[in-house]
This record gives C-alpha cells, sequence and structure tokens, in this order.
C-alpha cells in the first residue's frame, strides 16, 4: 500500500529558478525582452510626455531613429545571433560577450536622453559598438562553420550600422532633407533583412505546422528581390529618384508574389503563422507605397514609413518574438488567449496609426488610442514572456 501511494503522489511542477546563465544563454533572450520594453517606453514617452526628451537627438528624428535601431533592427540582431546557431552549429553570442552588447545597447538608450553633446556621442559609439559586436560574432561563426550561405548575414548588420551612424551625424548637423534620405536608406536596410529573414522562415515554419502544405521557398526570386533592395540603397544615398522607385517596387512586388504562392488561406486559423503572413504583407505593401512616393506620385510623407514599420516591421516582430521564444525555451508551439490579444492589439495600433494620418479632427485622439494598443500589446507580451526568458528552458 505504501509503494501504492508513493507512485501516485504529483510529480514536482516547481518551475525552475531565474538563472543569469540561461538568460546569456542565447541573444533572443535580453534583447527581445530589452527591444519589447524599449518600444514600449519609447512610445509612451514619445506620445504622452514629448516633453522629457531635451537631448541633442530629440524630438522627431529620436522617435524615428528610436523606432528603427533602437527596437527594430535590435530585435533583428536577436533573431539573428540566434538563428546563427542553428544555422551554423556555433551559438554566436553568448555569456559575457552578450552582456557586454546587452551593456552597449542600454548605454546608447540612456546616453541618447541626456542633454549633453559629450552623451549624445558616447552613446552614438555605443550603438555603432553593438552592431559592429553583432556582426563580428557572427562572422566568426559562419566563417569558422564554412556556413557560405549566409557570409552575406555580417555585412547586413555592418551595414545596419553604418546607416546608424549617418543617420546620427546628420541629426546634429541638422539638415533635415538629408536626414530623412538617409532615415529612408536604413530603413530599406532593414526591409531587406526583414525579406531575408520572412523568406526563409515563413516558409518553413508553415510546411511544418500545416499537414500536407507544400509551397514554394523562392530561393531564386528571393535573390532579385535582395539585389533590389540594396539597389534602392545605393539609390537613396546616390539621390537617383528613378533607380530608387524601380529598385523598391521590383522588391515589394516580389513580396506580394511570394505571399500568395505561400497559400495564406491554408494558415488562417493558426495564428502563429498569420501574423507572419500579416507583418510580410505589410512589408510588401509598403515598399510598393515608397516605390510610388519614388517616382513622385504624391503621398503623405510618412505613409510608406507607417506601413513598413509598424504593418510590416512591428507585426513580423510581435509574431517572430513569441513563435521563436517558444520553440527556443521548449515551450508548445501554441498561442493562447494572451497571446492572440497581443497579435490584435498590435495590428489595432497599426491600424489607427495609418487612419491618424489624414489630418482631422480625430487625429490626436487616434493617436493616443494608437500609442494606447500599442502598449497594451508589448505589456502583454512581457507579462507572459518575462517569466520564460529567465529561466532555463523546459
Amino acid at each position: 500500500m505504501g509503494n501504492l501511494l508513493q507512485l501516485e503522489e504529483p510529480a514536482n511542477t516547481r518551475r525552475p529558478a531565474p538563472s543569469l546563465r540561461a538568460f546569456l544563454e542565447l541573444a533572443f533572450r535580453p534583447l527581445y525582452l530589452a527591444g519589447t520594453l524599449w518600444a514600449l517606453i519609447a512610445i509612451a514617452v514619445w506620445v504622452y510626455a514629448p516633453q522629457l526628451l531635451t537631448g541633442p537627438l530629440s524630438g522627431m528624428a529620436w522617435h524615428a531613429h528610436e523606432m528603427l535601431w533602437g527596437f527594430i533592427a535590435t530585435i533583428a540582431v536577436a533573431f539573428l545571433m540566434t538563428a546563427g546557431s542553428n544555422w551554423t552549429g556555433i551559438n554566436p553570442l553568448q555569456g559575457r560577450m552578450l552582456a557586454l552588447a546587452c551593456v552597449l545597447w542600454l548605454a546608447a538608450r540612456v546616453g541618447f536622453l541626456v542633454p549633453a553633446d559629450t552623451a549624445f556621442w558616447f552613446a552614438m559609439g555605443c550603438e555603432v559598438g553593438f552592431f559592429l559586436l553583432a556582426a563580428a560574432a557572427m562572422a566568426h561563426a559562419v566563417v569558422r562553420s564554412r556556413n557560405s550561405r549566409n557570409y552575406a548575414v555580417p555585412g547586413l548588420l555592418v551595414a545596419l550600422g553604418g546607416m546608424d551612424a549617418l543617420y546620427l551625424i546628420t541629426a546634429r548637423v541638422g539638415d533635415h532633407a538629408l536626414l530623412m534620405q538617409r532615415f529612408n536608406a536604413g530603413i530599406t536596410v532593414m526591409a531587406l533583412i526583414a525579406l531575408l529573414i520572412g523568406r526563409r522562415v515563413i516558409p518553413f515554419f508553415a510546411m511544418r505546422a500545416v499537414p500536407g502544405l507544400d509551397i514554394p521557398k523562392h530561393t531564386e526570386t528571393g535573390w532579385v528581390q535582395l539585389g533590389a533592395c540594396a539597389t534602392a540603397v545605393l539609390g537613396l544615398l546616390l539621390n537617383i529618384p528613378v533607380l530608387t522607385a524601380v529598385a523598391l517596387g521590383l522588391a515589394g512586388g516580389l513580396a506580394l508574389v511570394q505571399l500568395v504562392s505561400w497559400k495564406p488561406l491554408a494558415v488562417r486559423t493558426n495564428a502563429l503563422l498569420w501574423i507572419l503572413y500579416a507583418g510580410y504583407l505589410g512589408v510588401g505593401s509598403g515598399l510598393l507605397l515608397a516605390a510610388l512616393a519614388a517616382a513622385g506620385v504624391a503621398l503623405p510623407r510618412v505613409l510608406p514609413v507607417h506601413v513598413i514599420a509598424m504593418a510590416g516591421f512591428s507585426v513580423l516582430i510581435i509574431g517572430m518574438v513569441t513563435r521563436t521564444a517558444l520553440g527556443h525555451l521548449g515551450r508548445p508551439l501554441a498561442t493562447d488567449r494572451m497571446m492572440r490579444s497581443s497579435y490584435w492589439l498590435l495590428l489595432t495600433a497599426a491600424a489607427l496609426r495609418l487612419i491618424a494620418i489624414a489630418p482631422t479632427a480625430a487625429t490626436p485622439a487616434l493617436l493616443y488610442l494608437s500609442a494606447g494598443a500599442w502598449i497594451g500589446a508589448l505589456a502583454l507580451y512581457l507579462w507572459q514572456f518575462i517569466p520564460m526568458l529567465v529561466r532555463p528552458r523546459l
């Protein structure tokens, strides 16, 4: 009887304790947390308390910079470092080097808020150092493993850091037209990375999750698409509108062709998949709008940027930081009500922000509501995932 009672005792279901070693095991753990938390804080400050922005990088220049490089590019680095361990069999960034990258990133965020030129240049050095450290770590992994398919990835990280430096230097000079040109070049580099990641992982995730689904990977069109984005960056930096328009149009058009061929109706019941499809649609549509703007079509200046960044990058990010975190943390690849709520809140934030582009009496209220939905979406993610990110994998 004693043995039977012993067999029927419930198993120990206590969660493992938080662990610094586990937290610094893979780049997605600290950088997903840091990037999403900062995106929440930065939007709250920008919309509800812009008077706090008194540093040399202030106003719209700060907002654009922190959303692109402080949030979106940070999540991209986290994903690439984590995926790099699968691609190469070598973990590019972990332990003390990952901790150093996090310190550089945090110093940049704080430095850009301090109202002193010295702090600005220090923050710029830290931020460029963050991207160069990530590029060096990835280069070491791909070269050591002879992973020739990904030799270009370190170069893309260097390009992100380079465009960041150009943007920051221009912001201090005060040339608004040149600043916007370099911001657009930076967002196009980020689009190149987002399309590269999306084209690789979305078909892979979809075919694993949907039984019998067979969709093309579009390797050949992908190379054309990446070349088009690179050409668009050159067109922007050299101020050649026709070249820019053709290249952006080609990249965006190919994205929509790829998306249709991935059979979106087949994933409509799987939230972990349709959110990625929605984000890829946003990137492709935004690139087409940017092509029209470069060709001289009269569009609101902020429309292509917000379609690419909010309806594209940010929607892709909320899908990636949930799906990849679940997979790498040993959790079931399934959404619950809280996760799906974060998806819908982010989509609502993007829709309200795009509607608010048209100047009407409702615009201020729409901006406040958009910011509230954005903050709610990221708060739900952090509430659910911080306990997982700081603990060992199950």
